[in-house]
């Protein structure tokens, strides 16, 4: 399998040629990487008074000193208030009956599968899946651990405790949606389960520290591999790109089966920190606390010398370097000269670096969905976008900048992103914040989750794209559970548009009792739109 000498085109997704274990083993990819052009390319001649210049749709929020904005431009956007109603308890309200059905995915909570890919609790398994089915759900979603399945030896794959977990599910007649999980789970002091990068990668790190990103104080994290490496041969000969295709080629061929019977019914695409496509800008293991901007983490070797080669290219060498003042994880942006009020981020060199910054996010995307789609054919693609919201109501939005979302107020950061995710024909998964975060805490950080869905969730929308939702871990009282179902399937919508499915998650499993949302019964039927009343204080 050699990337950078095949030939011919990424294959599109086509009904024409299904795929077979027999001819996944035997594929190989047929393009390389380097002739592929990103999608979206901000034209970097422009000065900053002509940007400045452009129109950009703004709506009000509760505050008039700072302004929440947001550029997408669409005469079929929703306003904000719109789309997540005012949802204080009425009967009327609560009514969702006959509404859309969306159907509810449970997440199959982490520590089942043990370090040597074993099934640790098969009694518990068998008993959180039968009260997933008393509950009606449709499937179950399972994260699909590289750090487990590859951890000793490189291209050795033990899939064994994966096999009887899927064999006890298929046993409950529910859907599974696999995530291909590339990231490290759990090293933070409230985590129980900790998984890790596979060992051998974890040896190389050792000598090689540079495959992970780097942070301004030269200070690595183990969450991701750098999408610096994504095609340099540092890894026993593979480059990232490959090893990402081979772990999905070889779970597509070990389990063909299942993907014949239809009980896999979708595949996540892990794209970075926590399964999310964004950069580990705010790690709580490099200190970071909320509502910190985070840090830019493009300072291993391999993406500084993508750096140098866009500046030299630019024609300011100068340029290859990352902002000097741009603060600490814990900073806030009126702090720094990089993120406050007219700070050097709207100045030309710094619209260079930061759509160089969010330009190698979306290659990274675009590079593996392109495997993705090859190994995968005819199943669906899903991807997990962050919910970046704090800091949204400032002019920089800077921890979503730090993250690789170009998003300041007089931009739009998200439409080029979901172009390139549109070419490869995906679902977005975006995270619903309900209400369970404070006003205190959103008025500290000028947080504005409401505002950040309404432009992230038209965006896809008018792109013809699939949305689907998930909850955050925190708890939910009965009115956030209400604003998650209306962000679900607006009922003012005009064009009815509404979640794909939505995936319920929860640090413990079902069986012990502690959920996030007060009543997960209601919950459910609403959203399947089969019910009426009020939810269980």
């Amino acid at each position: 399998f050699d990337i950078d000498n095949a030939q011919g085109a990424f294959p599109v997704r086509s009904g024409e040629s299904p795929l077979t274990a027999t001819s996944l083993k035997n594929c190989s990819v047929k393009a390389t990487l380097d002739c592929q052009q990103p999608v979206v390319r901000i034209d970097d001649s422009l000065s900053p008074a002509s940007l400045d210049s452009v129109v950009i749709a703004e709506r009000d929020t509760r505050s008039e000193k700072y302004p929440s904005t947001s550029p997408i431009n669409s005469v079929e956007c929703l306003e904000a208030d719109q789309l997540i109603q005012d949802v204080h308890s009425t009967e009327h309200d609560n009514d969702f009956t006959g509404t859309q059905y969306v159907p509810v995915y449970v997440k199959l909570s982490t520590g089942f599968i043990n370090n040597f890919c074993q099934l640790a609790d098969p009694d518990g398994v068998r008993q959180e899946l039968s009260h997933m089915n008393s509950l009606n759900v449709d499937g179950v979603i399972v994260d699909c651990w590289w750090g487990i399945v590859e951890c000793w030896n490189p291209q050795k794959y033990v899939w064994s405790g994966y096999r009887e977990l899927f064999n006890y599910i298929r046993e409950f007649k529910m859907k599974i949606q696999v995530v291909m999980a590339f990231h490290e789970y759990g090293r933070t002091d409230s985590a129980d389960v900790l998984i890790s990068l596979p060992n051998w990668i974890l040896e190389i790190g050792k000598e090689n520290q540079d495959i992970f990103f780097t942070d301004r104080e030269g200070r690595r994290t183990t969450e991701f591999l750098s999408w610096g490496i994504n095609k340099e041969r540092v890894l026993n000969g593979r480059t990232g790109v490959e090893v990402y295709f081979d772990f999905m080629r070889s779970f597509r061929t070990e389990f063909d089966d299942l993907f014949a019977e239809g009980l896999i019914s979708a595949v996540e695409i892990g794209l970075g920190p926590s399964g999310e496509l964004r950069y580990p800008s705010f790690s709580e293991r490099m200190g970071w606390r909320y509502p910190g901007i985070g840090e830019f983490q493009c300072y291993d070797k391999y993406l500084q010398q993508h750096l140098q080669r866009a500046a030299k290219l630019r024609g300011h060498s100068f340029w290859a370097r990352g902002p000097d003042n741009a603060g600490h994880y814990n900073s806030r942006p009126h702090e720094t000269g990089f993120f406050c009020e007219r700070g050097d981020y709207d100045s030309y060199y710094g619209r260079f670096f930061l759509h160089w910054y969010a330009q190698a996010l979306m290659d990274h995307a675009d590079n593996v969905l392109s495997l993705a789609n090859l190994a995968f054919e005819e199943t669906k693609i899903i991807v997990k976008i962050p919910a970046v919201y704090w800091w949204y109501k400032t002019s920089s939005h800077a921890a979503e900048l730090t993250a690789g979302y170009n998003n300041p107020t007089n931009q739009d950061g998200y439409s080029p992103v979901f172009e390139v995710l549109k070419k490869h024909s995906v679902t977005v998964k975006f995270v619903c914040y309900g209400l369970q975060i404070c006003s205190y805490e959103n008025d500290e950080a000028f947080a504005d989750p409401e505002g950040l869905s309404w432009q992230v969730l038209n965006s896809v929308w008018d792109r013809g794209l699939k949305v689907a939702g998930e909850n955050t871990l925190s708890c939910y009282d009965k009115e956030g559970c209400l604003r998650i179902i209306e962000t679900a399937k607006p009922r003012n919508d005009p064009d009815r548009r509404h979640f794909s499915f939505f995936v319920y998650q929860q640090p413990s499993p079902l069986v012990q009792g502690v959920i996030c949302l007060p009543d997960l019964d209601y919950f459910i039927k609403c959203m399947h739109g089969d019910i009426t009343g009020d939810l269980v204080p």
